[in-house]
């Protein structure tokens, strides 16, 4: 028995040998196939979306949300040519060149696969004044947006209106575009016609209306809202004796104490000038000013102006 055991031993171990070789080629055989069938179907992959992901036309270019700008002028604009492979396409990059060439505030890019579309959403943006700024190379002319965003002339051709705004902004400065953003938007409150928008060096803001001619504002701070209500309330309710007077100049760089420039005067309080009317037998008591005291231009009784050679 023990002779037997002994011949049936390495008979046992070559088996076992055996069996170990098998499972390794069966894994090998396994990888090998989950290799090859990875690799086939990126491949096939890359080639569907090389090959079949592909804008073939410019029907295949989806533009939505623009009253002003068509298809025809983002192909342009965008640089897009047909076939067109939307692997290619950079959405970011082609935002950015269309932002700056188009009359629009927003863009957005979606590149779709099935079936392959790119879809562009635009929000449009409309020139509401001329504008005028310095650059290195000189003065250079424009548009501002609503928001008070420079415009170029070629962004503003590009929305297709025929009639330029009435509004001028002079010194547009883009650090400025916040107070000349408020400004635009009160223009129709002002109670006259808003002719022009003009920054000094340092930022001083100043106007020119129909009726009251040139506005001095002063800095662009948080007391410009309150300089814009002064002179909408001004423009309102001053005497008509008073807009006779031919007022040359406001100054509302203390809201509170307007000063009124008059033909051949010193700069005058709205209360000194109120006086002078009065006592040439127009009606009515001195104008005041939203939220003060009847009869007292936002300040106290008797104040005086300040005289400007």
């Amino acid at each position: 028995m023990r002779a037997v055991s002994q011949a049936l031993g390495p008979t046992t171990a070559e088996r076992r040998h055996q069996l170990r070789q098998q499972r390794r080629r069966d894994r090998l055989k396994q990888l090998w196939r989950i290799l090859v069938l990875s690799g086939s179907a990126a491949g096939l992959g890359w080639l569907l979306l090389r090959e079949g992901w592909v804008v073939q036309s410019p029907n295949q270019v989806i533009v939505l949300g623009s009253r002003q700008v068509n298809r025809e002028q983002v192909i342009r604009e965008g640089g897009l040519r047909f076939p067109l492979s939307l692997l290619a396409v950079s959405p970011q990059q082609l935002r950015s060149r269309l932002a700056a060439s188009l009359p629009v505030e927003q863009v957005q890019v979606s590149r779709l696969m099935l079936p392959p579309r790119l879809r562009i959403e635009l929000v449009d943006r409309e020139a509401v004044a001329q504008a005028q700024r310095r650059t290195g190379r000189g003065e250079e002319n424009g548009y501002v947006d609503r928001l008070g965003n420079w415009m170029s002339s070629r962004q503003q051709r590009s929305g297709g209106s025929a009639s330029l705004p009435q509004v001028r902004v002079i010194g547009w400065q883009q650090r400025l575009r916040e107070p000349l953003a408020l400004v635009l938007a009160k223009r129709d409150q002002l109670g006259s016609r808003l002719e022009e928008i003009h920054f000094e060096a340092n930022g001083n803001l100043g106007l020119r209306t129909a009726t009251l001619g040139s506005v001095h504002l002063g800095p662009p701070d948080e007391r410009l809202p309150r300089r814009l209500e002064v002179l909408q309330h001004l423009s309102r309710q001053l005497p008509q004796q008073l807009k006779k007077l031919q007022v040359q100049s406001i100054d509302l760089s203390d809201p509170e104490k307007p000063e009124l420039g008059l033909p051949g005067q010193p700069t005058t309080t709205t209360s000194q000038a109120g006086s002078t009317t009065s006592q040439a037998g127009a009606p009515g008591s001195q104008p005041g000013l939203p939220g003060s005291q009847p009869g007292v231009p936002g300040s106290q009784p008797g104040a005086t102006g300040r005289s400007r050679q």
